[in-house]
């Protein structure tokens, strides 16, 4: 162990029940070091950090960290306070904010004691106000957490844990909802304080963003450390091989000659409270054979965008048609049964319902259907032996059909959501966020299925944060700003993402 190490995970294991999460894994992070530390969904990388961060205690191993003066000493395990003041600062993927408080708010809490918190309020917003001027993590402060959107949330996750000042920094998925310059603006200030000694772990699915700013990568499979490698000597294929033991790349797929429209909105308006509510004239369309990327920074129109598509919320003027057929009742049954698929952005919340069955999760969007129920009642053996069948076909890992949803990975209820979809067949597939959490041979996947759905003539309107995927699956790119779209007519990435930033003609 080098002089200059700050962390030492030492052979930490974890098993719940017959599953081991984690098992003997040794990790080290030196100072001033980006460690980038990757996996497939299940691969143990958030158990790992969260025996670090306290939320879990090792069945065995043992943690050290370097005090104040460079000498490791032993962590206290289970403790999320004692990891706070050993200086590890963790922005989880699951966010842990209260809804009711404002984001400055937020950022504040269980950082200072009650009796003070309001008089250091005006010390503490220019504290905040700095951070966000050097990593361009834009935050309406004043705003409740309950009114953010996703990417908001985000943002004031990753704000909250540079505000308290953590030596060692453990970023789940940092860079989601961010435009590329922002991004690069984000681990340019990651990289200038990394030169004043700040340690990150950063776990990430995004491998242009692992090769072009960590150190070093660590590789978890099936809850085991199975190779480091030092950055400078990896290539994407040299990690994809080390994380599912062969390569894994979506095959580039030929342009196509669009069928008829299956999506028609011409002049639509949401009136909001702000632009992640609003849409402001919209004249969208989307083709059959066609994926149709909406490219931009979240809170910018897309929760709105989404909702109207899915049935949630009713436009307050303009115009939607299906295959040419007028929207008159904007619900969920309504958009399904005019032949529209739905992945959510919130998979968890809005994608299953956690105490019903995996089989019956699976079901749920069409209980009239004959081989799911029959005279007022359901075909229990079909619908075991149909979920048996798709969770294979999509590889849905878990406790088993007739376990609740709720105990499924975030990746595995993904892969639930999408083998109920595509298997629908639909005429209009909103994909919205739908490689969010996911790892790299889920996210080629998901790609797979969505430009297979293209091939057999469905449209696809694809709403996504990650600019690599839009570039990657879509035919056209559209880009949402303030409630509104703009056809990119290019797919440039610098380009794109200005527009994203609202610099456009």
């Amino acid at each position: 162990m080098t002089e200059n190490t700050v962390l030492a995970l030492n052979g930490l294991s974890k098993r719940f029940g017959s599953v081991v999460a984690n098992d003997a894994v040794n990790l080290t992070l030196k100072r001033g070091e980006v460690l980038a530390l990757l996996g497939e969904n299940g691969a143990g990388k958030t158990t790992l950090m969260n025996m670090l961060f306290g939320h879990y205690l090792p069945d065995t191993g043992s943690v050290d960290v370097a005090d104040g003066h460079g000498r490791l000493r032993p962590l206290t395990l289970g403790h999320p306070q004692a990891a706070l003041a050993a200086g590890i600062g963790m922005v989880h993927q699951h966010f842990a904010l209260a809804e009711n408080l404002t984001a400055l708010d937020n950022i504040l809490l269980g950082g200072e004691s009650l009796l003070s918190w309001r008089q250091n309020r005006r010390a503490a917003r220019t504290k905040v106000q700095g951070i966000i001027e050097r990593s361009g993590l834009a935050a309406p402060l004043d705003e409740p957490v309950g009114n953010l959107s996703v990417g908001e949330r985000q943002r004031v996750e990753i704000l909250k844990a540079l505000y308290h000042d953590a030596r060692i920094l453990v970023l789940d998925e940092p860079t989601a909802v961010l435009t590329p310059q922002e991004a690069d603006t984000l681990f340019e200030n990651i990289g200038a304080m990394t030169r004043d000694g700040l340690s990150v772990i950063f776990i990430s699915h995004k491998l242009r963003e692992v090769l072009a700013f960590s150190h070093r990568i660590a590789v978890l499979r099936h809850g085991k450390k199975v190779g480091e490698i030092a950055t400078a000597e990896a290539d994407e294929q040299i990690i994809a091989r080390m994380m599912v033991g062969a390569d894994t790349e979506v095959a580039p797929h030929p342009a196509m000659e669009t069928g008829a429209p299956v999506l028609q909105m011409t002049s639509l308006r949401v009136r909001g409270s702000n632009a992640r509510t609003s849409l402001n004239g919209v004249d969208l369309t989307v083709h059959a054979h066609e994926i149709v990327g909406i490219a931009g920074v979240s809170g910018n129109g897309q929760t709105a965008l989404a909702q109207v598509v899915s049935g949630l919320v009713a436009p307050d003027g303009g115009d939607i048609r299906i295959e040419d057929a007028p929207i008159r009742h904007f619900t969920p049954p309504a958009m399904l049964k005019a032949g529209v698929g739905r992945i959510p952005e919130d998979r968890n919340h809005d994608g299953i319902i956690g105490a019903m069955s995996v089989a019956e999760n699976l079901i749920i969007e069409r209980l009239d259907a004959p081989e799911v129920s029959a005279k007022g009642f359901l075909r229990q053996a079909e619908i075991r032996n149909h979920a048996k069948t798709l969770c294979t076909e999509y590889d849905v890992r878990g406790p088993g059909v007739d376990a609740p949803a709720r105990l499924l990975s975030g990746g595995n209820v993904q892969k639930l959501i999408l083998a109920r979809v595509f298997e629908a067949a639909p005429r209009l597939i909103l994909a919205n966020q739908p490689t969010r959490g996911l790892d790299l041979g889920a996210t080629n996947e998901v790609g797979r299925r969505l430009l297979e759905a293209r091939a057999k003539g469905s449209g696809v309107l694809l709403i996504s944060e990650d600019l690599d995927e839009i570039l990657a699956l879509s035919d056209r790119v559209v880009v949402i700003h303030d409630g509104q779209l703009i056809e990119a007519n290019t797919k440039d990435r610098a380009q794109i993402g200005l527009m994203m930033a609202g610099e456009h003609a």
